[in-house]
């Protein structure tokens, strides 16, 4: 049974990252499933990539894991993260919409996908609420 709240005990980025990863999942699945194109697809994908900043940017602020100071590479993946989306909409903006479509799918599956994945390990917030303590 999920239990959540061990999220809202949790530090306040921690949650924040969290709930809105989530979030993105969620709207990200859905935007794949929708058709392409339009004024719904954009202000999806802009509300999408919104997110997505929510996460790499409250993700800065999580100091569990420490390895250069207060920073680990997983530090790394929010400036990725951030860097791939002005990609992103920079090339739907050019109408290379292959390049988009590719940085996008590239985003949706790596960082909340295979990165969200390591958030269900033993010991990590998640864990706690989708296994219990």
């Amino acid at each position: 049974m999920i239990e959540p709240s061990p999220l809202f005990q949790a530090a306040a980025p921690i949650s924040l990252h969290a709930l809105a990863a989530l979030a993105a999942a969620g709207l990200g699945a859905l935007q794949l499933w929708r058709p392409k194109g339009g004024p719904m697809h954009r202000q999806l994908g802009y509300l999408w990539a919104a997110l997505m900043a929510g996460v790499a940017i409250s993700g800065l602020f999580i100091h569990e894991l420490r390895m250069v100071g207060p920073f680990s590479p997983i530090h790394l993946l929010s400036f990725i993260t951030l860097a791939s989306l002005w990609v992103a909409i920079s090339r739907a903006r050019r109408c290379d919409i292959a390049g988009h479509r590719r940085v996008m799918l590239l985003l949706f599956w790596l960082a909340l996908g295979l990165v969200g994945a390591f958030t269900f390990w033993p010991g990590r917030v998640m864990h706690e609420v989708l296994f219990g303590a």
